[in-house]
């Protein structure tokens, strides 16, 4: 008998279709879940990540919903690019919208920097989406953001970065870490998600995500006006726990919404809060989407 939670090996045995889409000169891969014709979603991972974030995800929502999950560009088996922006990571998330069918109104779920690319998503196709669900993903008033992209001209660093090369895929796995770290995720997780992220070079085994991406990206200190200026319904989903430094202006995003941005704290859980409690995060999820739809959101 596992181990390892139902959840784990329930999702690991619902199958699901990869592909791929050209999106200004990159391909982007991205897998999906679900029937063609049921309400659409397309799920965001956040930086260094890839879509296997969503792994243990995407099949309880599968029931009800199209689901797709990418590999934004410069991350997991999507190509990289000299220089990105949130318009092209919005560009990326739309053309899979459309290339995985997912309806004419799907729903987009950011997590951490997947929020900034679904903000980005919510900014220039709002008018097309049913909703925006920001996941640990707040965006700062004015006064108080800091810029994480720009990172040449904000540190100084060296452009064209290289990555470190393991000599094995056994040492590269030890150290893969989650940023920040969170206690209590099985370990059968961490090696699944460590497994995906890797790739084998010259020389050894090296991590597939592209360290120069926030080089040149700049993030913007306007979030929080496309926020406010968002074309759909949004609505926020945080950890409990969560310490990461991006998480945590929900409270000014309840006030700059007027008091009516739906917040779901789940319980127990922390920044990556799908790995704590895929169950409720995903039960919580498919709660809110099926009540947009209800309201004619999508």
């Amino acid at each position: 008998m596992s181990n390892t939670p139902f959840w784990y090996d329930t999702a690991l045995k619902m199958p699901s279709n990869t592909a791929q889409v050209t999106v200004a000169g990159a391909t982007i891969e991205y897998a999906t879940w679900g029937e063609v014709g049921n309400p659409g979603i397309v799920l965001i991972h956040g930086s260094n990540a890839h879509l296997e974030w969503w792994r243990f995800t995407a099949p309880f929502l599968a029931d009800r919903f199209r689901v797709a999950a990418l590999d934004l560009s410069g991350n997991g088996n999507s190509d990289w690019r000299e220089r990105y922006s949130g318009e092209l990571f919005a560009q990326e998330v739309w053309a899979v919208c459309e290339a995985a069918q997912l309806g004419a109104r799907p729903f987009v779920i950011g997590h951490s920097f997947g929020g900034f690319a679904a903000l980005e998503t919510g900014h220039y196709y709002g008018d097309r989406l049913g909703g925006v669900l920001f996941m640990d993903f707040t965006v700062a008033p004015p006064e108080e953001y800091i810029e994480w992209g720009l990172r040449v001209e904000r540190e100084g660093v060296q452009p064209g970065r290289k990555l470190r090369v393991y000599p094995d895929k056994e040492t590269a796995m030890g150290r893969f870490r989650l940023i920040p770290e969170q206690p209590g995720v099985a370990p059968e997780l961490l090696e699944h998600m460590a497994n995906y992220g890797l790739k084998e070079v010259e020389g050894g085994w090296t991590w597939k995500f592209d360290p120069a991406l926030f080089d040149y990206l700049e993030m913007g200190v306007d979030q929080q006006q496309k926020f406010i200026d968002m074309r759909c319904p949004t609505a926020l989903m945080l950890g409990e726990q969560s310490e990461d430094e991006g998480a945590l202006y929900g409270d000014s995003m309840l006030a700059a919404s007027g008091g009516t941005l739906p917040t779901i704290t789940v319980p127990g859980t922390y920044h990556h809060l799908m790995f704590d409690q895929p169950i409720a995060v995903a039960m919580a999820t498919k709660l809110l989407l099926l009540e947009w739809c209800r309201s004619g959101a999508a």
